[in-house]
């Protein structure tokens, strides 16, 4: 019985059907024990409470080609899923049911309220890996990891430890991004930098020694009660003179002093800023210099505090009016201005967040990213794709500050730091001792050592910041620091995918943990992609509610036909590319043509197969490859012309997909298969073998035509299959009849043979499809109908161009419906009737006479002409009419100029048509 597909493709039985096959057989399970040359990649992880975006399904998409098309090419692949807990964002979602419930988490403990973290985990936890699944993602599932599982875990408090242990983790105060709302630092990338339009407020602070006054403005004028300085530039000459006074701050009617310092820019305002050391980082960093006294106006809660005297008790925002009001009283306010500027949100908890001094756990961050500095000077590790993000990375390791490691939440990796409350009235403060340790027992035997056996102890509250496990994640998904065989044969990984817009927060923290502790950087290569835009070219984003859903892409046009399209998109690595949507009708355009060529690929194959009489590619052995000798039909016994064609384009793109995928470039690879399966493969080789395939062709011909169809289609879906996975293991499956005990997943990909390239034959082709194009176009111009077959003169002064025409003559007759053929180098006086085109320099005549109707063609376009012309009257008309244009929209009146310029364009071709005539 002859194999073959069913009429139409269905994506969502297909898909469903490789995505059970390919997890139920354990397909991509790595073995350690296997030997080879590793390939490991560990998925970045998504928030446990995430769902698929637009931008997790193109990473994905990404990593997926890359890592198929290396396990296909024999390399021991391991691709690690996983998910990170996402401390504030589980917390967020929680404290969000319990006060619908009108509970807070204090009411219910901190035992029960992380039960019930884990049971929303069990619950609504895996979301995002069953719709990672839908992508068809060949990951390993058997190892699958979770940010706060039993290994995990015990390796964030192993790295706690010995961090602290050697001196690099310390207890301190320090300005922090201070949460108001969910009450917990955060960290630079929880936090959301938003343009808002404010108001920067002028007001003058008079010299004490009543000699003047300054004028300073600022964007949150209740900061001004934390105020401990005035700063100008040292270089400022309208300022020098009052360096080292003093002025009184309005309504605290505190004394600061004038101080010097180079940060100030003396053309931004008046020349002079304010300095609030507990609320803003800069002037953190000056006060530092200055030695200025740190005042903290602030509770937690974002109230003020009894620092700010009148105005405690008040909110923030509250009290920023009634300082304003105050300071307009007491006639110190010079002016308001509307004021543009970024404000940093905090993207869990929604509200602006504050610069506080906060007593917080810090890891120091230089003795670490020197290490991977020298990494990246000495070795250049990782290797960054593109290379421009490699000074990114560079300066950003250059200036990195102390990295805040405390959350003030209850999800989460909970500091491993036990404090000697007995020591303070039971009480944890700024000063109470503490012991670090993996366990309770561990830190009661030190503790007891130091403070005796009634010691009492309490754990500290807070949970790290879940930067700090996922940037063990390279090695701690491998079972560090255990030494497993995972660790010791994937370790260091090879490849990282990811978005630029981490490199600073956790590729860093990565490169800088894994030297740390593995004394190699985490992974060989970062390659850096580029955002999905929408439609508009935005960025995508939930605050201007621009996102697409790839589920539903999914759910309309097939994972194979999105996937496609996300690849095929990227111009160069790490470039940005923008996803055709229209929101109206929930379509894409790019994505339905990717649908359209998965449905090229089916009809394709299915006509491949017809025509195989039931034998596979491996029966029908790989085609000829000695130089053809004549039968005495004329037919080429081996390799035909086109066969030879065919091979060479065939081996030319497998060399360069190839190449293209072991140099990152996925979206040039992707757009040459397309190329070639569709132009070289569908319309151009199907079409030049059917008349070998007929019950009654030469049976040679036929073989080596059999032959030839199904390697390269074999091969296309080998080629195919890391962009595609779905659609070439069905097709694949079909066409070789083969079990369920193999898939086109792990059969090799395709080498170049570099023999068969044969680069002038392409030439020549391409001479050969022009001159086929140039007579369907000139038979077309003449309406002459398909079944008619004509007399075609091709004439050229080259006789290379003779010879190539004449070699091909065969497909030229085929394919252009071409009786009797001419070639010749030059031409009669008097051909008759003609109509005319060139391709290169060879011209192309067909004789008219007696294949149309001459007389009635002429009549057929004068009519044509004449309702065009009329057209083109009527419309300009329209657009010379002043009321017309003033009335009529602004689309109407481009879309009457379009069609205007339409009209015209096709009255000009069918006044160049009737001029042969």
């Amino acid at each position: 019985m002859t194999a073959n597909l069913p009429p139409q493709y269905d994506p969502q039985a297909t898909e469903a059907k490789w995505q059970k096959y390919w997890e139920d057989n354990q397909t991509f399970k790595a073995d350690p024990e296997a030997g080879g040359e590793p390939y490991c990649v560990v998925i970045p992880p998504p928030n446990v409470t995430g769902s698929l975006h637009m931008g997790h399904a193109f990473e994905e998409t990404l990593i997926d080609v890359l890592v198929r098309y290396h396990r296909m090419t024999g390399r021991n692949t391991l691709w690690l899923p996983g998910t990170d807990h996402a401390s504030i964002a589980v917390q967020t979602i929680l404290e969000k049911q319990l006060k619908a419930e009108g509970k807070t988490r204090h009411d219910l403990g901190r035992e029960k309220f992380l039960e019930r973290a884990w049971e929303w985990k069990a619950e609504s936890g895996n979301t995002i890996t069953n719709q990672l699944r839908s992508l068809g993602v060949s990951v390993d599932w058997s190892r699958e990891r979770f940010t706060m599982d039993e290994g995990l875990s015990a390796a964030v408090l192993e790295a706690f430890v010995r961090l602290y242990d050697e001196g690099l983790i310390y207890r301190g105060n320090y300005l922090v991004n201070w949460c108001p709302a969910s009450q917990s630092a955060v960290s630079d990338l929880e936090v959301d930098q938003q343009e808002v339009d404010g108001h920067l407020w002028h007001f003058r602070y008079p010299l004490t020694d009543g000699s003047g006054y300054l004028e300073v403005a600022t964007t949150r004028p209740e900061t001004m009660l934390g105020d401990t300085g005035v700063a100008v530039n040292p270089q400022d000459d309208r300022y020098k003179h009052l360096i080292g006074k003093t002025v009184t701050l309005p309504i605290v009617n505190r004394d600061i002093p004038i101080i010097a310092d180079e940060f100030v820019d003396p053309t931004f305002g008046t020349g002079c800023v304010k300095v609030t050391p507990a609320h803003d980082p800069n002037d953190f960093e000056m006060g530092k210099r200055h030695n200025l006294p740190f005042i903290n106006i602030m509770n937690k809660d974002g109230t003020l505090n009894e620092n700010a005297g009148e105005f405690q008790g008040q909110d923030r925002f509250v009290a920023r009016r009634n300082v304003v009001q105050r300071l307009e009283n007491d006639g110190v306010l010079v002016k308001i201005e509307d004021y543009k500027h970024t404000v940093p949100y905090s993207e869990r908890g929604k509200v602006p967040v504050e610069p506080l001094i906060s007593t917080q756990w810090f890891v120091k961050i230089e003795p670490l990213s020197q290490r991977a500095l020298e990494a990246l000077d000495k070795s250049n590790s990782p290797v960054f794709v593109p290379d421009r993000w490699t000074k990114v990375y560079r300066d950003w390791l250059v200036k990195l500050k102390d990295w805040c490691i405390s959350r003030q939440l209850w999800w989460g990796h909970q500091i491993p730091a036990w404090y000697a409350v007995s020591e303070t009235q039971g009480e944890i403060t700024d000063t109470t001792p503490f012991v670090v340790a993996k366990t309770e027992a561990e830190a009661r035997e030190k503790a007891t050592a130091t403070f005796g056996n009634d010691v009492q102890l309490a754990r500290d509250p807070d949970v790290l910041d879940t930067w700090f496990s996922s940037g063990l994640w390279p090695f701690s998904t491998l079972g560090w620091p255990d030494e497993t065989k995972d660790l010791e044969f994937y370790y260091p990984t090879t490849t990282l995918v990811t978005g630029f817009d981490i490199i600073f927060f956790w590729v860093a923290r990565m490169t800088m943990m894994a030297g740390h502790f593995t004394e190699k950087m985490p992974f060989d290569t970062v390659y850096i992609h580029g955002l999905v835009l929408d439609e508009n070219g935005q960025k995508m984003s939930k605050s201007k509610n621009n996102g697409i859903d790839p589920l539903l892409l999914i759910g309309k046009y097939g994972t194979d036909a999105l996937r496609y399209t996300l690849v095929k998109e990227v111009v160069g690595a790490g470039q940005n590319i923008r996803m055709e949507y229209d929101r109206k009708t929930d379509e894409s355009k790019s994505v339905e043509a990717s649908r359209n060529f998965t449905n090229k690929l089916w009809n394709a194959a299915r006509f491949v197969m017809m025509n195989l009489e039931g034998q596979t590619p491996q029966q029908l052995g790989i085609p000829h490859r000695p130089q053809p000798a004549l039968t005495e039909g004329g037919r080429e016994e081996g390799l035909e012309l086109c066969d030879r064609w065919i091979l060479s384009r065939y081996n030319q793109v497998v060399q360069q997909s190839r190449n293209s995928l072991e140099t990152y470039g996925l979206g040039e690879a992707a757009k040459g298969l397309y190329e070639f399966i569709w132009g070289d493969f569908c319309d151009w080789y199907i079409e030049l073998v059917k008349s070998r395939l007929q019950q009654d062709a030469e049976p040679n011909s036929k073989k080596v035509a059999q032959q030839t169809f199904a390697f390269v289609l074999e091969g296309i879906l080998k080629l195919l299959h890391p962009f595609m996975p779905h659609i070439t293991e069905e097709i694949w499956h079909t066409v070789t009849q083969t079990g369920d005990d193999q898939c086109l997943a792990l059969q090799a990909y395709p080498e170049a043979d570099i023999s068969l390239i044969d680069t002038d034959l392409e030439q020549q082709f391409e001479l050969l499809f022009g001159t086929i194009r140039t007579i369907r176009n000139l038979r077309a111009d003449s309406d002459i109908k398909p079944s008619v077959k004509v007399t075609a003169i091709l004439q050229s002064e080259s006789e290379k161009e003779r010879q190539i025409i004449s070699d091909g003559g065969v497909y030229i007759q085929d394919l252009a419906k071409v009786e009797n053929l001419t070639v010749t180098a030059s031409l009669d006086a008097d051909l008759g009737q003609t109509i005319a085109g060139v391709v290169g320099t060879v011209q192309v005549l067909i004789p008219l006479a007696g294949v149309v109707d001459l007389v009635a063609l002429r009549a057929k376009l004068e009519k044509k002409l004449s309702k065009v012309e009329a057209e083109i009257k009527h419309t300009a008309a329209r657009l010379t009419n002043q009321k017309f244009v003033d009335k009529a929209t602004p689309d109407v009146v481009q879309g009457a100029r379009d069609a205007l310029a339409e009209a015209e364009k096709q009255a000009e071709i069918l006044r160049d048509r009737l001029k042969l005539f």
